[in-house]
């Protein structure tokens, strides 16, 4: 089995900890801990800062990396607390009108269009140094309600991370909420 895991920094497996923006090690990120514990193959498509792609060119960027990885049983998508953070303006809803178009452009891929898809709505965000605000907590909190209704409209899979444990910033996984997302995906994807 073969998994395409598209996401942010939680994904990429940024320690919150770390001064200079470093990963936690393969075992401890929860791409990783999949792997080792379901012996799936993974991609890790992971990425600092990333947005749900919405722009033409990052639209044709994201498409051009899942072409590269060919075919999957499994596309995996989580995203979403960065639109909120990067555009003040956003609601939930938007953000999950943004995810909508991308699953769509993604299913049209050929390489991926017999793969199941699951859409991983992010845990919520908590007051730290990055989140100052109560709107982005209250935002990323309805962030999950709208990403099942879209699964629903969509016919595809949905995992709610739930609250995790997060870093100092609000919005990072601490190696708990690594372990915890893991430890739920595999019981998600039946593994």
């Amino acid at each position: 089995m073969r998994l395409i895991c598209f996401g942010d920094s939680n994904t990429w497996g940024y320690d919150g900890r770390s001064y200079l923006g470093e990963r936690f090690p393969p075992d401890v990120r929860w791409t990783g801990r999949l792997a080792a514990l379901t012996g799936v193959e993974l991609a890790n498509l992971g990425e600092n800062g990333r947005e749900i792609p919405h722009t033409p060119s990052a639209l044709t960027a994201a498409e051009a990396e899942l072409r590269r990885e060919g075919c999957a049983d499994w596309l995996l998508v989580m995203l979403g607390g960065n639109d909120l953070l990067q555009d003040a303006s956003l609601t939930a809803a938007d953000v999950a009108a943004r995810m909508e178009a991308f699953l769509l452009r993604a299913a049209a891929l050929p390489s991926l269009a017999a793969a199941r898809r699951l859409l991983i709505a992010p845990p919520p965000m908590v007051p730290g140094a990055w989140v100052p605000a109560g709107r982005l907590i209250e935002e990323s909190s309805r962030l999950a309600a709208e990403y099942s209704r879209l699964a629903d409209r969509l016919d595809i899979d949905f995992l709610d991370c739930g609250p995790l444990p997060l870093a100092y910033d609000g919005i990072h996984f601490t190696e708990e909420a690594h372990a915890r997302l893991a430890d739920s995906l595999r019981r998600r994807l039946g593994l």
